[in-house]
């Protein structure tokens, strides 16, 4: 094992200093906001808000085209994919937090799941479609071609 030890508490953070001297309280305490104390609406509220963002901030329609591909009410270089990518990591954070505090029922769950990939996947598209319009600046030696190549869908 990692430094001769069975418990993670145990590991030398620095001379003299286990990680546990400095981590073990913090993880108690969010365990316990996790698990326990967290407030279940609000970060319902918070998940929905995140959400919400995102998709104002891709210029997301509702509307699917052929195939049921996203749509788009703005083009690829006004998307702000960045900070939509932010909003997809609190949303997942959101979600666990709700599943931690067995807010979410299993048929919730693949709901949830579902919003969040719908909108990790809007992002992924708009962050491509962001580098595709700038001429994928940092590829070499013409490799545009083969970064927007069809690929199968999952």
């Amino acid at each position: 094992y990692l430094q001769d030890v069975d418990n993670v508490y145990d590991l030398e953070w620095s001379q003299g200093v286990r990680y546990g001297d400095i981590w073990k309280r913090a993880e108690w305490e969010w365990s316990t906001y996790n698990f326990e104390r967290a407030d279940v609406e609000l970060h319902q509220q918070f998940f929905d808000a995140y959400e919400q963002q995102c998709t104002r901030l891709l210029g997301l329609s509702e509307k699917r085209g052929k195939g049921g591909a996203l749509q788009y009410e703005r083009e690829p270089l006004e998307r702000l994919v960045l900070p939509a990518y932010d909003c997809v990591i609190k949303c997942s954070h959101y979600f666990n937090v709700l599943d931690a505090r067995g807010a979410i029922s299993v048929t919730e769950r693949q709901r949830f799941i579902g919003r969040v990939r719908h909108i990790a996947r809007a992002t992924a598209e708009s962050w491509l479609a962001q580098r595709e319009a700038l001429g994928f600046p940092l590829l070499r030696e013409n490799k545009a071609a083969e970064a927007v190549a069809p690929r199968a869908t999952p």
